[in-house]
């Protein structure tokens, strides 16, 4: 079984920063991609960033573009979101995704949350204003 366990949210006044990490444990895990997606409340599960691998490639949405980047070690199974600049609209609960069925190319997969075979419990992310 893999478990993948974010770290790392909590409240923060808008323009300040947090950094959210998480690892995964378990059974021998190798992915391909790992990501993060968040929801606020009375919204759907949305895409924030996400990076590949083998190519180091890195997939963000447009909303999050300048102020939060993604970072991680593959043999570690481990990724962060750095994220500056936070504004209330970024309030949700994050959620750290990996994916481990196949290589994973292109926006539309990265951003797809069924593309993912592993999820994390989620982390709550407040910025008030």
């Amino acid at each position: 079984q893999v478990q993948l366990v974010e770290s790392g949210g909590g409240l923060v006044q808008a323009g300040g920063s947090l950094r959210l990490s998480c690892a995964a444990s378990g059974r021998t895990f190798r992915s391909y991609v790992m990501g993060w997606f968040r929801q606020a409340p009375g919204k759907e599960r949305e895409f924030v960033e996400s990076i590949r691998w083998n190519s180091g490639t890195t997939y963000y949405a447009d909303s999050v573009k300048g102020r939060f980047t993604i970072s991680g070690d593959n043999a570690r199974s481990t990724v962060y979101l750095q994220m500056n600049s936070l504004k209330p609209e970024d309030t949700a609960v994050y959620y750290c995704a990996a994916r481990s069925r196949a290589d994973c190319i292109g926006y539309g997969c990265h951003t797809n949350a069924n593309q993912y075979d592993y999820w994390g419990q989620g982390t709550q992310v407040t910025v008030s204003s």
